[in-house]
């Protein structure tokens, strides 16, 4: 019986393990099995909510193992830091409990098709003091521990003498920046309601850092200033075409030598895939680390190893590369699902052409801004306030019915909507 093997749970990784897992899996006539250095799924698009304590990955977060039950597929929990595509297998970590203790040794998993969904990791693009001084929102487990260390801060407001302020400093004016600005606002004022009278926004001076010459380059001007002004209101200090040299213990320094200060640094400027796929002899990568592919998404040296998502760099007949979005990691997933089928049957394999459904950047409770179909309309269908945000919740929605099927992702989505009545707005602890 072949082997399919998938690293990476991600947006792409877990929906495309759970066709498979239904397609030959429940069938027996593949293995299938997925690999993720986490024991619990959150989709990306929402870890500045994690960061904030607005989703509780406890309640909120999928379980790997109980979901590959239900899906026919089997699950390994450890970190891939190399391969060997002459002999087909993947080298994962040792696996260590808390407190260090080596609970499995290094291991080995042979793979007759393996598909690369690793996603990616902040680029710091070498900047001093970045990794000893500021925080990442790579994954839930970065996530939370930013959330402990916010409510340390609110705390500590709270038990102040009424007059210090939070400073908080994020560099990186893309989606996760933008969004995690409005976010921290919100649960700013949420905490009024639960024991923290002296905390609310009027306590925030958050400054979002951009190098470049506006925030959310990657989307369309009209967007782009949509956010700025709604941010600007909110009392976000935009600060464009200023760029970090190094960060200290203090805050940031600009390329100007000036010192912004923070009592919080948050990194979000740029991706990269993992560092170890570069070190993977027979791939081709780009600075960025990801993987050049052919358009069936197969690496350019094996003709049964895939990548997906954030670490795959496939070029678009005009010259441009596919954007590392959600949605992108979404349509390589189908792809890859339907070649593999047809590679079990002989035929010849599809090529990847992306389809741009259009942007949506979140601000909290406060509003929604994007462009929807931008493959039809290049960007022109600007939508904003509650139908930009029914737009947004659905695209979460879409990901729950892939991963779960109608019924179920009904049932959650029924769940969490009893679970906001009964349950804090946000994480208390």
């Amino acid at each position: 019986m072949k082997r399919i093997l998938v690293v990476g749970g991600g947006a792409g990784g877990l929906e495309l393990v759970t066709k498979l897992g239904h397609k030959f899996g429940k069938a027996k006539q593949a293995e299938i099995v997925l690999v993720d250095r986490s024991r619990t799924h959150i989709w990306k698009p929402l870890l500045h909510e994690v960061a904030t304590g607005s989703l509780n990955i406890d309640t909120d977060g999928i379980s790997y193992r109980a979901h590959s039950a239900k899906h026919y597929y089997q699950f390994q929990l450890g970190c891939m830091n190399g391969m060997n595509a002459a002999e087909k297998y993947i080298e994962l970590d040792a696996l260590l409990d808390e407190d260090g203790q080596e609970l499995l040794p290094q291991r080995k998993l042979q793979y007759d098709i393996l598909v690369l969904a690793v996603g990616s990791v902040s680029n710091d693009f070498g900047t001093q003091g970045v990794a000893e001084n500021c925080f990442f929102l790579d994954s839930h487990r970065q996530a939370e521990r930013f959330q402990q260390a916010l409510l340390n801060q609110f705390l500590r407001i709270q038990q102040g003498d009424g007059q210090d302020n939070l400073k908080l400093s994020i560099v990186g004016g893309g989606a996760t920046g933008v969004e995690l600005s409005a976010e921290l606002y919100h649960v700013a004022d949420l905490l009024k309601a639960y024991g923290m009278p002296s905390v609310s926004a009027k306590r925030l001076e958050v400054e979002l850092i951009e190098a470049g010459s506006r925030i959310l380059p990657a989307l369309p001007d009209r967007i782009a200033n949509s956010a700025r002004s709604e941010l600007s209101r909110l009392g976000v200090k935009v600060s464009e075409s200023k760029r970090v040299i190094r960060a200290e213990k203090q805050g940031f320094i600009s390329a100007d030598d000036n010192l912004i200060e923070a009592d919080m640094m948050i990194w979000a400027a740029g991706v990269k895939a993992p560092d170890f796929i570069s070190k993977i002899e027979g791939f081709e990568t780009n600075r960025n680390n990801q993987i050049v592919v052919l358009p069936s998404l197969q690496t350019k040296s094996n003709d049964n190893v895939y990548v997906i998502g954030d670490c795959c760099a496939c070029i678009q007949p005009d010259g441009s590369f596919v954007p590392p979005r959600a949605q992108s990691a979404h349509q390589m997933a189908s792809l890859v699902f339907k070649n593999i089928q047809a590679s079990f049957r002989g035929e010849p394999l599809s090529e990847y052409l992306y389809k741009d459904h259009g942007s949506l950047v979140n601000l909290s409770r406060y509003s929604t801004v994007g462009s929807l179909m931008g493959n039809l309309t290049a960007g022109s269908m600007f939508v904003e306030g509650r139908i930009a945000r029914l737009v947004y919740v659905s695209l979460y929605r879409l990901h729950l019915i892939a991963i779960h099927g109608w019924l179920k992702a009904m049932v959650i989505m029924a769940a969490q909507k009893i679970g906001k009545v009964v349950k804090p707005k946000m994480k208390l602890h």
